[in-house]
Order: structure tokens, then sequence, then C-alpha cells
């Protein structure tokens, strides 16, 4: 099945009694087609009711140009036969940004006959439909040359996010060449969530690691301020007794939310009691609301890369023997002491952040991995950023993955989550996709330098087929 991505145009072409209609309603929700028929019956006494035409195709026009200037995946269910029309079409979506795939019907013209005539309502004039199969056979030949980003023969498709725009070949390559790729579910809200068991569960799918997000209110790209919300070093040593392989570890922690080496205590002391799986997750802060609220001091950007750059020195000192004063550019610690020391050592230490010019270099001259956001091809940017700067540094990446075993499946879970929020938009944004196309997808980002992936699941029905994605990634 050729995987189509959200949202695009795709418009119908080809004679009447093609099974135009009937693709379209096998293939895409009843919302996203706009049919010339049901549109005649609208604006007149019926779908026969040809009089009635030109108003329905005035009404096709308007609804077909609002969805996709909304980004809204729209199936032009027409004869598609009026060349004016398709170039305004095409012209409409790459104004957009949005492709426009044209669906050829290619019937023959006696199967096309055969059934019309056994239609019991809408039958077409025999003189009408043949007159329909001949401009057919001169559309045929110049559809691939109008500009279309992709003409198919009515094939068997599906949409999806453009986060799998590169899935299918990706995956191709994971089962051929299978790469190598860690996962760590994150943990971003607590309401209604039951620690022990999602950690649990997480450590049996295969799960790398577990991460939490160190807030202290919830944030307003997730929920409510007042939503339960677990303090993030305490919950992860509590997630340590209930777990036994899995690290853990924030991200990330804001610098200005704890005394440095305090936060270097507690972090060794959660490498300790876990048997060495800790990780420090460092980012420079960015919620003032929270600092304002707590009574915290929010420095300048400047400020907080200084004291950015003052932990990532002074947190592996601290780690490490004896007690040595430290002074920085912010900080002043006399006695950098921490008994007992990590088990390996030291604790490896993430920077997160997307910033080129001062994150990534910090992370690139002090930590172990870097973590940014975004997209395939900001992710990719970043990669080439880092590797400038060090190519030592591991590459990890934050995302959301709402997985399912079969489209089925993943459209009840969409239409549970999505709240009053459109369903396309709350797709894309979650990166709503079956195992196979996750498998792509992370594929491509193991492609791009990335070597773990922290990955938070919108339902708690994600978690065995996300185990399926990790088991592919296990060579």
């Amino acid at each position: 099945m050729l995987t189509l991505p959200e949202p695009c145009l795709v418009v119908l072409v080809g004679p009447g009694a093609a099974g135009k209609s009937t693709w379209a309603a096998a293939h895409f929700r009843s919302d996203r087609v706009v049919s010339s028929d049901a549109l005649r019956a609208l604006a007149g006494a019926g779908e026969d009711d040809i009089a009635a035409s030109g108003d329905a195709f005035e009404i096709l026009e308007l609804v077909v140009e609002r969805r996709v200037r909304r980004g809204l995946t729209t199936v032009v269910d027409t004869l598609g036969l009026d060349a004016a029309r398709r170039r305004r079409w095409i012209g409409l979506a790459r104004e957009c940004g949005m492709p426009c795939v044209a669906v050829a019907f290619d019937t023959p013209a006696a199967q096309c006959r055969a059934r019309n005539r056994a239609r019991t309502g809408k039958r077409i004039p025999a003189d009408v439909l043949t007159r329909q199969l001949r401009e057919w056979t001169r559309t045929r030949d110049v559809l691939p040359d109008e500009g279309f980003s992709l003409v198919l023969h009515e094939t068997a498709v599906r949409t999806a996010p453009p986060a799998f725009a590169e899935a299918a070949t990706a995956r191709q390559r994971q089962a051929e060449a299978p790469a190598r790729l860690r996962f760590g579910l994150h943990l971003a809200e607590f309401k209604g969530v039951d620690v022990r068991a999602t950690a649990q569960a997480a450590e049996a799918a295969g799960f790398d690691a577990v991460y939490v997000m160190d807030h202290f209110r919830q944030i307003p790209q997730v929920g409510r301020a007042w939503d339960d919300f677990l303090e993030s070093w305490t919950t992860l040593a509590y997630i340590a007794a209930c777990t036994e392989r899995v690290r853990l570890g924030t991200l990330v922690s804001g610098v200005t939310y704890r005394n440095v080496a305090h936060l270097g205590k507690i972090a060794a002391t959660l490498d300790v009691l876990s048997g060495g799986r800790a990780v420090c997750g460092l980012g420079l802060a960015w919620f003032k609301d929270e600092h304002k609220a707590y009574g915290w001091d929010f420095p300048n950007v400047r400020e907080r890369y200084a004291l950015l750059e003052d932990a990532l020195q002074l947190l592996p000192l601290l780690w490490g023997k004896g007690s040595p004063g430290f002074q920085g550019r912010v900080l002043n610690v006399p006695e950098a002491m921490c008994y007992p020391r990590p088990v390996h050592g030291r604790i490896p230490i993430i920077v997160g952040g997307n910033g080129e010019r001062h994150t990534l270099r910090l992370a690139a001259q002090y930590a172990d991995a870097a973590n940014v956001m975004g997209d395939l091809e900001t992710v990719r940017r970043k990669a080439s950023v880092l590797r400038q700067y060090n190519r030592q540094t591991a590459l990890t990446h934050l995302t959301t993955a709402l997985v399912s075993r079969d489209d089925r499946a993943l459209d009840a879970l969409v239409e549970a989550g999505r709240g009053r929020r459109p369903r396309d938009t709350y797709a894309a944004a979650v990166h709503a996709g079956t195992v196979d196309d996750h498998i792509g997808r992370f594929r491509a980002l193991a492609d791009s330098g990335v070597q773990e992936v922290m990955v938070r699941l919108p339902h708690p029905d994600c978690m065995e087929p996300m185990s399926q994605v990790i088991a592919a990634f296990r060579g």
C-alpha cells in the first residue's frame, strides 16, 4: 500500500462508472471526499439534477479551496476531465505547499458501459458516457505532464503525517540491513499515570531508559498548571526501586532550578542506589512563569549560558576524586566533594536544546550527548552542526509517537486523544502511525546520526506496539 503525505490534495480522474467513488470510499473517510454528485444533490433536487451542475461545481471549487488553504487532506471526486480545473487545483496545492496527486482510472470502456447499464439509478446516458470515454483517452496521455506531484493508477493508498514521508524506503533498509538505536521512554505528565506500572512496562517492552521532564508544575504545551506533576529526581529514585535495568534521567533539569553542587549530589545518590543507572540532563531553563511562581531568579540568556557552562565543568569535578575547589564565571564551590562517588566514576550528561551557536557547542565541548527536537530535516541539520564541533558527542532526539498495530486501531487512538482539536492536526502533532511507519521513521533518524530516541507515548495502548518498533532495532 502506498503512503501519501498528510495533508495532500487528491484528484480523481476518469470517465463515469470507472470506480472513482468506490475507490475513494475504500481509502478515505467520507469527511475528506468532496463529490460533485453529492453537491449536485445539495444544490438541486438530487444527484441526477443535471441543471444543478453549475451550482454544484461552484460550491465544489469553494470547498476545495477552503480545505486546501486550511491544510486539510481533500479528495476531489469528479470526472476530473476538465483541464482548466486540474490546472487550478495543481496551482492551489502548490501555493499552499501541499502535494497534489492524480489518481487515474483507466477502466476498460466495455467495463464502464457494463457497470453503467447495471446501475439502478444515476445511469449515464450512453452518448454522454461515450464522450467521457473519448475525453479520458485524450486526458490519459497528458496527465503525467501536467505538474502533479504524483500520478497513480487506482492503487491502494493511505495517508500519514509528513514525519513518515521517507518511512517506506527507510523501513526497507532496516529490514535488509538493521541499524541499532536506543530508546528511552519520556514521561511528561503524571495525571492519572501509574508510575510503577508504566516504568515496569517500559522495561518489559525493551526501552533502554526512562526519562522524566524536570519541571515543578505542568507546562502549557502539555496541560494545565494545576495538573498533577511529580518532582523529577524523587520520581526517578522511586522508579529505580521499581526497575532493574533501565537508565534513569531527567530531560532536562533546568540549570537554574537547584544549586548545581546539590544537583550533582542528588544525581550521584540516584546513581549509587540504582547500581549506576543515572543520567544527568541539563538545559538552559526557559519557563519564566514557573520561576516567578516559585520565587526564583530568572537570569537573562547570557547569564544562564554562563551558569550552564559552569555546571558542565563543575559536575564531573564534583563526581571525581577528592574535594577540589571550583571557580567559574558564575559558580564558586570551595570543596567539590561527593561521596559515595558515582558507580562508574562519573554520570553521563545530556545537554538539551536546539541552539546551534551556543547549546550544541557546549554539548560538544563538555557533555556526552546533545538532545534536540524537530522534524527530520531539522535533526539532520543539528547533526551536521554537532559533528563540526565534535564527532564524539552523541546525538539524541526527543519526540512523541502515537503507535498502533494498524490503521484501524490508529484511527481509534487518534479519535480518543484529539479532544476538540482537528483530527489531522492532532495526528501530525503526535506523529500518529503504525508500527511499520515508526520503524521507517526511526531508521531515517538513525541514518541522520541519532543514537537514542526519547519517546513520549500519548496513550497506554501504545506500549505494546512500541515494543515491536524497538525489537526491529535490536538486530
